[in-house]
């Protein structure tokens, strides 16, 4: 199963949008602590609604304790400085990957602890997606290759 980690999620309502896209596309939610906010946040059960039937979410005190949760899985982070562009890359159905907080550009935790960068090929001149369209847009192209 495919997975998105959460890696200390600070804007609740995208991490809602997060939980429903992983709903929706059959992956399962990790989400790295600490978070920004309260799991149970009104803005957060606003955006998911009853999306969480669907879904199943872990969560783990830090990035050790979730490569120790997915040993054998792949943990692709997603970086607008990533040289390799997400359209070329072959995913497994088991991969896993990561997004940071919105608030923080690629953190050097995040980029030493994957085992692979993917970017999302975007125009010049503009810096980045919204974390959770991110999350679409790589979480769709995973599924495409590895459909339900």
């Amino acid at each position: 199963m495919l997975r998105l980690a959460l890696y200390q999620p600070d804007i609740p309502q995208n991490a809602g949008a997060m939980i429903r896209l992983a709903a929706c596309l059959g992956a399962a939610v990790e989400i790295v602590e600490p978070c920004g906010f309260v799991l149970d946040d009104q803005r957060l059960r606003r955006v998911h609604m009853d999306y969480l039937q669907h879904v199943k979410i872990s969560r783990h005190a830090d990035l050790a304790a979730l490569r120790a949760a997915h040993p054998g899985a792949r943990h692709l982070l997603l970086a607008p400085q990533a040289e390799t562009s997400l359209w070329d890359f072959a995913f497994r159905a088991d991969d896993l990957l990561i997004l940071g907080p919105e608030s923080f550009s690629t953190l050097p935790e995040l980029t030493a602890y994957a085992d692979d960068m993917l970017r999302i090929p975007m125009q010049p001149g503009v810096r980045s997606l919204n974390v959770a369209a991110a999350a679409a847009v790589a979480l769709g192209e995973a599924r495409r290759q590895w459909p339900l």
